[in-house]
């Protein structure tokens, strides 16, 4: 499908590539990963034609139909879905041509129109175009509204339904998942697994990449280096070459430490089952791909503050909303140090909303809000990013907040965040979208807060950052409520999450992979990709179907559901057997801390505590060889589960 031969390409006089080959076949899905600069855009303007090689060729089969989302905000009075149709080019090419053949009469050519028209299938193309807008998290009513009425993210998510919406053979997305929430980036991960052509998206969503990649090319001191598998397996096999490779390997091994002492604190503090089951694993996967990160530019901590109120917010019998229209009714929540929330629910049910009666900014309508004396907030949104003094440097902004402090104390600090030297004094104007972000979060760290409130903090983040973040959210000692569409920063994160839906705030006792499963049932199914017409074989068996269109018949369908069904009752019982032995480990490991505790009576040693000590011994053998016993179990039936749950999942 695309071959790249003995390629060098510089910008700006500096090299991206040089003498690199590349071979990608048809239908493979690649994600596209390196250090920002690298030259990922430039790759992809490349393949545009909208740039040149110094050296070598990109070859594409003849014919080969392009879509790619556009970067650049568009600002038009057309309609919503006027400009997703748009996309399909020869669909408008076709339009055009007919009103000419009717302003000219021309019978015989009006006929050949629409016989092209109906091969194209144009009598669904609005229907389809209104499938990827409510994918993406629009409205009904938002499809006639102008695009000039949408804020910028909504607009790149115009861009995105334009891309999708162009038949095509190779798609390029340009970090798809940016200004999306989770439920659009599930569909849309749904839709690109369905896509039949080529694709290749720079992405820095380690999930989306690892549900959607069957490759991954890897930009590396300017040579490309292409991978088999999705991302994790990507980390897995560059850590085992930087394992070989890197003289520092003290530095991974601090990384690996600092990762178990998160799990060790959240084995201890888990509560829920099935949540605790999906972080150990996590975090498990995470402490076999650190080594690829032993490179990473940042190095953070959220300090917190000296002092903490116990609560530290609270909101009884609350409303909240806009104007005097609720979209939140009778929440009664409590935040205490230590409290880790994700919050989930649909596109428009008030995560925002909610954020904001949390901060105090005015969208609480009714009820108690408490705060504690020592109530100290760190707010994130992307909003937040315009409040930045685009003439100050991030020196500047941390030194107004602190004119006390040393100069070596804030470049120490900026230093984390990989401000350094000149750039730490630079204003941050001519700063990318991601260098904002960093100034913003910078600037939350320094002020110490003990309740952190994050709205999609990862958007622009590349991967380094996000994996730093992570890690300064798993050893932040204050409370969390985060909204995001990065899985893996939830599931290493937060401890509960909170569905916000139908008007209410309330515990979710899933984890997120319950989530995907409820949005889906939910959801009409628009994640059906177009079919793929080949370039000048359009026919109208191979023409493109309405997105979601085009699926199983009733029959089939019926027989899914009895065998989803079987399937849920057969994975019951073990589920019912998976809580029971994690209750009984967590009930045996509270055993165990208790007899060590009474282990630790120096008088258990003397001579009249032998009789005494030899009792205890015994019962902590029967209960380390029982809790051994149990994990043993536990891990058999949690592999049946993760199997059955795979099966289901399929």
């Amino acid at each position: 499908m695309l071959t790249i031969t003995d390629l060098s390409l510089q910008r700006g006089g500096v090299w991206l590539l040089e003498s690199v080959d590349l071979t990608v076949q048809p239908g493979q899905r690649v994600a596209i990963v390196g250090a920002n600069g690298a030259g990922k855009s430039s790759l992809f303007q490349l393949l545009l034609g909208q740039l040149a090689p110094e050296q070598g060729a990109v070859s594409l089969p003849g014919g080969c139909r392009i879509a790619h989302m556009a970067q650049e905000v568009e600002t038009t009075d057309r309609s919503a879905r006027d400009f997703v149709l748009d996309g399909d080019l020869d669909l408008r090419r076709l339009e055009a041509e007919l009103a000419r053949a009717e302003t000219a009469g021309d019978d015989h050519a009006i006929a050949r129109i629409h016989g092209e028209l109906d091969v194209h299938e144009a009598w669904s193309a609005a229907r389809r175009a209104e499938a990827l807008l409510r994918g993406l998290g629009f409205s009904d009513e938002d499809a006639d509204r102008p695009v000039s009425a949408f804020s910028g993210g909504w607009r790149i998510r115009l861009n995105l339904a334009q891309a999708l919406m162009r038949p095509s053979d190779l798609l390029l997305l340009d970090e798809p998942t940016n200004h999306l929430d989770l439920d659009a980036c599930l569909w849309l991960e749904n839709w690109l697994r369905r896509y039949p052509g080529t694709l290749l998206f720079i992405s820095h969503d380690r999930d989306f990449m690892d549900r959607v990649a069957t490759h991954v090319v890897h930009f590396d001191r300017r040579k490309l280096e292409l991978y088999t598998g999705n991302y994790s397996a990507f980390e897995g096999q560059r850590s085992e070459r930087l394992a070989q490779q890197q003289a520092g390997f003290e530095r991974q091994q601090a990384r690996i430490a600092e990762i178990q002492r998160f799990i060790d604190r959240f084995k201890a503090k888990a509560t829920k089952a099935r949540q605790a089951q999906s972080r150990v694993k996590a975090l498990e996967r995470m402490e076999r791909i650190a080594p690829a990160h032993i490179d990473s530019p940042f190095s953070f901590e959220f300090p917190v503050a000296e002092k903490v109120s116990n609560p530290l917010l609270s909101i009884r019998n609350g409303k909240a909303g806009h104007g005097n229209t609720p979209v939140l009714n009778g929440i009664n929540l409590t935040l205490l140090p230590g409290s880790r929330i994700g919050l989930l629910g649909p596109n428009g049910a008030g995560k925002s909303t909610l954020m904001d009666a949390l901060r105090g900014e005015g969208t609480l309508l009714s009820g108690d809000r408490t705060c504690g004396e020592h109530l100290a907030i760190g707010y994130f949104a992307q909003h937040q990013l315009e409040s930045l003094d685009l003439d100050a440097s991030p020196f500047l902004h941390l030194q107004r907040l602190s004119p006390k402090a040393s100069e070596q104390s804030i470049r120490n600090f900026l230093g984390g965040f990989d401000f350094h030297g000149d750039e730490a004094l630079s204003a941050i104007r001519s700063f990318s979208g991601g260098e904002k972000a960093r100034v913003a979060l910078a600037v939350i760290a320094w002020q110490k807060p003990n309740l952190l409130l994050l709205d999609e903090p990862t958007n622009h983040l590349d991967l380094e950052m996000r994996q730093a973040l992570t890690m300064a959210l798993q050893n932040f000692e204050g409370a969390i409520v985060v909204v995001s569409h990065d899985r893996h920063l939830l599931r290493n994160t937060v401890d509960e999450f909170w569905l916000v839906n139908d008007g209410r705030v309330t515990e979710y006792q899933g984890d997120l992979e319950d989530y995907e499963r409820w949005l889906a049932d939910r959801r009409k199914d628009d994640t059906e990709a177009p079919k793929r017409i080949p370039a000048g074989q359009q026919t109208a068996e191979e023409s493109s179907e309405a997105v979601g269109a085009v699926g199983e018949s009733a029959e089939d369908r019926k027989a899914r559901k009895r065998a989803e069904a079987a399937l849920r009752q057969k994975l019951s019982p073990y589920r019912k057997k998976q809580g029971a032995l994690e209750k009984e480990m967590e009930q045996l490991q509270q055993t165990l801390s208790a007899l060590e505790e009474q282990l630790s009576d120096p008088g258990l040693y003397d001579d009249g505590g032998k009789a005494r000590l030899k009792e205890l011994l015994g019962e902590q053998a029967a209960a380390t060889a029982r809790l051994e016993e149990v994990e043993a179990q536990w891990l058999e039936v949690s592999e049946e589960v993760e199997s059955l749950e795979a099966e289901l999942a399929g």
